[in-house]
């Protein structure tokens, strides 16, 4: 009799537990109901620009509105912390530069590439106003710059092969641990020119009027080449898009109405993620009006997209920037 009862007891509290999914016609295959994403995370990295991107999205309900439950960012200060924690799966969805991501891929990391965000506009080397007046006139100069960055090989692949001179041996480059300091160095009058991209760019030319740009990579690489050089972009884990077969396709729609809020609202958009960015918002904007802070959503669903990041990246295996062009394992399509 007891057993009896604790049976009909554990029978109520099954059909208990279905009767919600029964009300709603989901029947008994509850996974089924939603993109299986509850888990997905994101992050981002501060000082940067990283945060206009995650605090924009959350704060108008992009992400919700696409079906993506990303929420709030785990923030990062160090950019190698940022690039190992996704690369050992602490979090599902990372904005960063394509060829980190490329190289990460050709290693064997289960990662895909989204969509670009950005375009090679963002990478410049500046000098002072009365500096080189051309990047031939680098000869025996000296040129600050971050050498242990994928940055500073994509720059010095630019100038190799648009501008015919290696930067190593015909300037004499100074390492720096960052890109701020390559201005800092200018600005103090330490170094002939600085290898650097936005927002430093518009911080130097804040700070001292005379100071200009001598070399953009993006422009130089866009009128000689045709394409845009590819920056920043958007990776995720494999595992996640296993979990979701429409993730992808969210994910750069979601991207897509992001950087269409971020160009077209600059102000507010500014505003909501200004503060968190470590950034003056002047120089924010600044940044963005000039071009040199291009945000440019390209989709690696299509053909355009996967053209520019096979295209870069043959570009940098040609000059020993990249170990091997990318496959076409390396999309998220």
């Amino acid at each position: 009799m007891h057993a009896h009862a604790l049976s009909r007891r554990a029978l109520l509290r099954a059909a208990s537990a279905l009767a919600p999914s029964a009300a709603l016609g989901l029947g008994t295959l509850a996974p089924a109901m939603t993109h299986a994403q509850a888990g997905l995370k994101w992050a981002n990295l501060a000082p940067g620009f990283t945060t206009l991107l995650t605090d924009y999205m959350v704060a108008k309900g992009i992400d919700k509105a696409n079906d993506l439950p990303l929420g709030k960012p785990t923030a990062y200060t160090s950019v190698t912390t940022y690039y190992n924690d996704f690369v050992a799966g602490n979090y599902d969805v990372c904005i960063g530069s394509w060829d980190t991501f490329a190289s990460r891929h050709l290693s064997g990391v289960p990662l895909q590439y989204v969509c670009s965000v950005t375009t090679g506009n963002m990478i410049n080397i500046v000098t002072q106003g009365k500096g080189p007046s051309a990047v031939q006139d680098l000869k025996g100069k000296t040129l600050a710059a971050p050498q242990s960055t994928g940055t500073y090989r994509m720059m010095r692949a630019v100038v190799k092969e648009l501008a015919g001179i290696d930067l190593e041996s015909y300037a004499v480059v100074q390492n720096v641990d960052n890109p701020a300091a390559s201005v800092t160095l200018v600005m103090a009058n330490r170094a002939d020119a600085g290898l650097t991209w936005e927002p430093n760019v518009s911080v130097g030319l804040k700070r001292v009027p005379d100071m200009r740009v001598l070399y953009n990579a993006g422009e130089e690489y866009r009128r000689k080449v045709g394409l845009d050089l590819p920056y920043f972009g958007v990776a995720v884990r494999k595992e996640a898009i296993a979990r979701d077969a429409t993730l992808i396709a969210r994910l750069n729609k979601a991207f897509a109405q992001c950087i269409d809020g971020i160009t077209s609202k600059t102000d507010e958009a500014v505003t909501i993620a200004g503060a968190n960015s470590g950034i003056p918002s002047d120089v924010l904007k600044t940044a963005i009006a000039s071009k040199r802070l291009e945000f440019k959503h390209t989709s690696m669903q299509t053909d355009e997209g996967r053209r520019t990041i096979i295209a870069a990246s043959e570009f940098l295996v040609r000059n020993g920037a990249l170990a091997k062009t990318v496959d076409n394992g390396f999309f998220a399509l």
